[in-house]
C-alpha cells in the first residue's frame, strides 16, 4: 500500500507553493487509490461470514434502542474500540468516524466539526456550539476537553441536526459519551502504561453491588492519573514538558433499581487538566522558541441524577438533573519567541484568557408505553431549563518600540482585563409522534420550541440582552426488510430543522468604533436516505447513508490582524452569510470472514466520509461566496483489521486518513486569495499482545511510520521586521510508542 503510506509534507508556509486544485493528478490518484481500498473493505460484507450475535444498545435517543434499528447517520463505539483504539482521549478516536473532525486549537481536542460544521476555537464570545457534547447527561457543549477516554463503555456520535431532541446546542450533529455502568458482580481492573515521550498512566476501576442490597443498589468507581511530555522541545528553555499533559480523571455512579419499572443513578465526575501549550513554532516543527510558554488547562467538577419511574400503564417518566463547573485558563506567548531569538528586533507579547462556567440543566421526559397511543402513535413529551453563565477575562501585555513593530506597543491589561459576562435561560418543550404503519413501515414527527434569554455585560459598557425564539424538528420514514432478506435491513429518509442561537463578538471591545458585536441566530435543514443492514447471522454489518443540507444565515467566524506588528490584535468575529449548502455520503461496515481450519477470530472493519461544502450567498463578504467551509475535508476514511486467537493473543492495524481542508477564512490578502489548505495524510496505528487469565499485556504505537500532518493553521504576519504574512501550522501527534499492562479480578 505505497500510496496509502505515502510521506507527505503538512508545511507549506509560502502561499505561492499553495497547490491548485484539481491540477495534481499524482494527488488525485493518491486520493483516488485510498479511496478505492476503503469501499473494497466495505464491499466485502456481502460474502458469508461466522455467526456473532452482538446487539448495540444506542442511549442518546428517546428510547434506548439497537443500533441497528436507529433512522440517522451515527457512529457508535464500543468498549472494545475504545480501548483498541485509544491511550487517553477522545480526540484518538475521531479518525474511525466519517465526516468528523477536529481543531487542534489546544492542548486536547475540545472544538468539533461534523460534516463541516461546527467551532475552530472560541477565545472569547458567549458559549454558543454547533456540536453537542454530553458526557453522562452532562452538557459540556464547547468544552470538549474532559473527554479522557478511561473506563468510558461507549461512545455515539450522531451525524445531522439533533433537534428535537437536544436543540440549540445539537445544530450539526452530537458526541454522547457514556461512561462504564456499575456492575451486579464484584469486580475491579488496574492499569499502568508506560511509553516514549515521558508517558506514564496509572488507573483503577473497581464496581459491584452494595452489601446487602444485590443487584438492587450498584456502584462504579474510576480513577486514573495520566502525564507526558507533550511531544515539543523547547530550545530557548531547554525543556521538554512545555505543551505536557497532566491529567487526572475520578468517576463515580451510584445506580438503584428499588423495583422493577424504576431506575435511580447518580453519576459524579471530576476532571483535571492540567496541560501546557507551547504548539506553534515559527518553523512549523515540534521546536518551539518562546520565553513564556502557555497553558491549557482546565477543572470540571459535575454531577447527574437520573430518574426513571413508572405512571401506571401509560408512560415512563424521566428525570434528568445535571450541574457543571469548569473553569480553564487558556494561555500563550503570542509572538512564539525571546529576545536573543527576534534580536537586533525587541518583541514580545502575551495573552492570557480566564474562562468559568457554570450550568444547571434540569429535564422531565414522558414516554408512551404500549397501550397508551395517541392519535393512534407512540408518543415522547418533555420540558428542557438550561441556565448557563460564563465570565471570561483576557489579559494582554505588549512590548514592542516603534523602530520594529512601526507603532509602540507598550501595554499591560493584568490589572484592567477586558471582561465580559454572559448568561442565558433556555426553556424549551418538545413532543414526538410514532405510528407503526403496515408492512414494518413507520412514520415519526417531531418538534421542539425554545426560548434563549440572554444577557451580556462587558467592560467596554456594552449591555445587550436579546431574546431568540427557535424551533426545530424532524420527519423520519423508517422500512425495515428483516421478513424478506437474508439480512435484517432498515431504510430510512429524513428531514429534520436545526437551530442555533446568536452570539456575540467581544473581539471587538478593544475598538469601541466597531459595530459587529452581535450576530444572528441560524438553521441548518438536514435532508437524507440511507440504510443499515447486517446480516441475519451477525458476522457482518453495513451502513450508507447520503445527505444534503442548507444552511440558512450561516454563522461564519472569519479572522482578522487589526494592527500589523501586533499578534494580540489577531481577532475573531462572526457575521451572519444569507446560506450555505452542504452534500456528502457516509458509509460503514465490519466483517467477521469465516476461517475453516484456523484457530483465530479475523474481524476487519472501514468507514468513508464524503463532503462538498460551499458557502452561498454573503452579502457583506461576497468574496467569500463559492468557497468551501473550513475544517471540511473532503473525504474521510479509515481501514482496520483485528486477528484474535483462542490462546489470548491479539493484534490489530489502522489506517486512518483524511483530505486536505482550508484552515481558516480571510487570512490571505483580505479574503482576496483562496486561503491555505493543509495537506492530506494517512497515519497508520498497530497494537499487539496477549490475554491470559486476569492478565492482559499490550505493546502499542500510534503513527507508526511518523507522518507529520496539521490539525490547525493560522496565515498572518509574525516575523519582525516586516510581518510578512506566512502560513503556521500546528501539527499533530509524532510516533508514540508505549506498553500497557492490565489486571482484573
Amino acid at each position: 500500500m505505497p500510496a496509502v503510506f505515502a510521506r507527505r509534507s503538512a508545511l507549506r508556509r509560502d502561499p505561492h507553493r499553495l497547490e491548485t486544485r484539481g491540477l495534481d493528478s499524482r494527488r488525485w490518484g493518491s486520493r483516488l487509490k485510498a479511496l478505492l481500498r476503503a469501499l473494497l473493505l466495505l464491499a466485502w460484507p456481502v460474502a458469508r461470514a461466522e455467526p456473532v450475535q452482538e446487539i448495540v444498545v444506542v442511549a442518546s435517543q428517546f428510547r434506548e434502542a439497537d443500533v441497528a434499528a436507529v433512522p440517522a447517520s451515527l457512529t457508535v463505539l464500543g468498549a472494545d474500540s475504545i480501548a483498541t483504539g485509544s491511550v487517553q482521549h477522545f480526540e484518538e478516536l475521531i479518525p474511525q468516524v466519517p465526516n468528523l473532525n477536529w481543531s487542534g486549537e489546544g492542548s486536547r481536542a475540545r472544538y468539533f466539526q461534523v460534516r463541516g460544521t461546527g467551532e475552530l476555537e472560541q477565545y472569547q464570545g458567549a458559549p454558543n456550539p454547533s456540536v453537542g457534547f454530553l458526557v453522562d447527561d452532562i452538557d459540556l457543549s464547547g468544552i470538549g476537553g474532559v473527554a479522557t477516554s478511561f473506563d468510558v463503555g461507549q461512545i455515539e456520535v450522531l451525524r445531522g441536526p439533533q433537534g428535537t431532541r437536544y436543540g440549540a446546542n445539537a445544530l450539526a450533529g452530537l458526541v454522547y459519551v457514556e461512561t462504564a455502568q456499575p456492575t451486579a458482580v464484584p469486580e475491579a481492573e488496574f492499569s499502568v502504561t508506560g511509553g516514549d515521550d515521558g508517558t506514564w498512566a496509572l488507573g483503577g476501576v473497581a464496581s459491584g453491588p452494595v452489601a446487602d442490597f444485590g443487584e438492587a443498589l450498584t456502584w462504579r468507581l474510576a480513577v486514573q492519573q495520566y502525564q507526558a511530555d507533550g511531544f515539543r522541545h523547547n530550545a530557548f528553555l531547554g525543556r521538554d514538558d512545555t505543551s505536557g499533559q497532566d491529567e487526572f480523571t475520578a468517576r463515580a455512579k451510584l445506580r438503584w433499581q428499588p423495583a422493577a419499572g424504576t431506575t435511580v443513578q447518580l453519576t459524579a465526575m471530576h476532571v483535571n487538566l492540567d496541560d501546557g501549550y507551547d504548539d506553534f513554532a515559527i518553523d512549523n516543527g515540534y521546536t518551539t522558541y518562546s520565553d513564556k510558554p502557555g497553558e491549557d488547562s482546565q477543572r470540571t467538577d459535575a454531577a447527574a441524577l437520573r430518574a426513571t419511574v413508572g405512571l401506571g400503564a401509560v408512560a415512563d417518566l424521566t428525570s434528568i438533573s445535571t450541574l457543571a463547573s469548569s473553569r480553564s485558563v487558556y494561555a500563550f506567548d503570542a509572538d512564539w519567541g525571546n529576545d536573543a531569538y527576534w534580536a537586533p528586533d525587541t518583541y514580545d507579547f502575551t495573552t492570557r484568557i480566564d474562562r468559568d462556567r457554570d450550568t444547571l440543566t434540569q429535564e422531565f421526559r414522558a414516554v408512551s408505553r404500549p397501550g397508551s397511543e395517541l392519535l393512534g402513535a407512540d408518543w415522547v413529551a418533555g420540558l428542557y431549563v438550561l441556565d448557563l453563565r460564563e465570565d471570561v477575562e483576557q489579559r494582554d501585555t505588549a512590548r514592542c518600540p516603534a523602530s520594529t513593530c512601526g507603532v509602540d506597543f507598550f501595554y499591560d491589561t493584568s490589572d484592567a482585563p477586558a471582561a465580559s459576562h454572559y448568561e442565558a435561560t433556555s426553556l424549551a418543550a418538545y413532543g414526538e409522534l410514532g405510528w407503526d404503519l403496515a408492512g414494518g413501515t413507520r412514520l415519526a414527527a417531531g418538534l421542539r420550541r425554545e426560548v434563549r434569554d440572554a444577557d451580556y455585560r462587558d467592560s467596554a459598557g456594552n449591555h445587550l440582552d436579546p431574546v431568540d425564539r427557535l424551533w426545530g424538528g424532524d420527519l423520519t420514514l423508517t422500512h425495515r426488510l428483516a421478513a424478506y432478506t437474508a439480512a435484517d435491513t432498515t431504510l430510512w429518509a429524513r428531514a429534520a430543522r436545526g437551530y442555533k442561537a446568536g452570539g456575540f463578538n467581544p473581539s471587538v471591545l478593544a475598538f469601541p468604533a466597531d459595530d459587529r458585536l452581535q450576530f444572528g441566530p441560524e438553521t441548518l435543514w438536514n435532508y437524507e436516505v440511507g440504510a443499515r443492514a447486517a446480516g441475519t447471522d451477525g458476522g457482518w454489518w453495513t451502513s450508507v447513508s447520503l445527505f444534503f443540507q442548507q444552511r440558512d444565515d450561516q454563522q461564519v467566524k472569519i479572522p482578522e490582524q487589526l494592527v500589523e506588528g501586533d499578534p494580540n490584535t489577531f481577532l475573531f468575529f462572526t457575521e451572519n452569510a444569507e446560506e450555505g449548502s452542504i452534500r456528502g455520503l457516509e458509509l460503514e461496515g465490519r466483517w467477521r470472514p469465516p476461517l475453516p481450519g484456523l484457530d483465530g477470530r479475523l474481524t476487519l472493519g472501514a468507514a468513508l466520509g464524503l463532503l462538498d461544502t460551499e458557502i452561498g450567498r454573503f452579502t457583506s463578504r461576497p468574496e467569500l461566496e463559492g468557497r468551501e467551509q473550513a475544517h471540511a475535508p473532503r473525504y474521510t476514511f479509515a481501514v482496520n483489521g483485528e486477528w484474535r486467537t483462542a490462546g489470548g493473543w491479539f493484534a490489530r492495524v489502522d489506517v486512518a486518513g483524511r483530505d486536505g481542508f482550508a484552515i481558516d477564512y480571510c487570512q490571505v490578502d483580505a479574503c482576496a486569495a483562496p486561503d491555505p489548505e493543509t495537506d492530506a495524510y494517512q497515519v497508520l496505528d498497530l497494537r499487539a499482545g496477549r490475554e491470559w487469565g486476569a492478565w492482559s499485556v499490550e505493546a502499542w504505537c500510534r503513527n507508526l511510520l511518523d507522518e507529520q500532518y496539521a490539525v490547525r493553521g493560522f496565515y498572518f504576519g509574525n516575523e519582525p521586521p516586516d510581518f510578512t504574512p506566512a502560513l503556521y501550522t500546528r501539527l499533530g501527534d509524532p510516533r508514540h510508542a508505549g506498553l500497557t499492562v492490565k489486571y482484573r479480578l
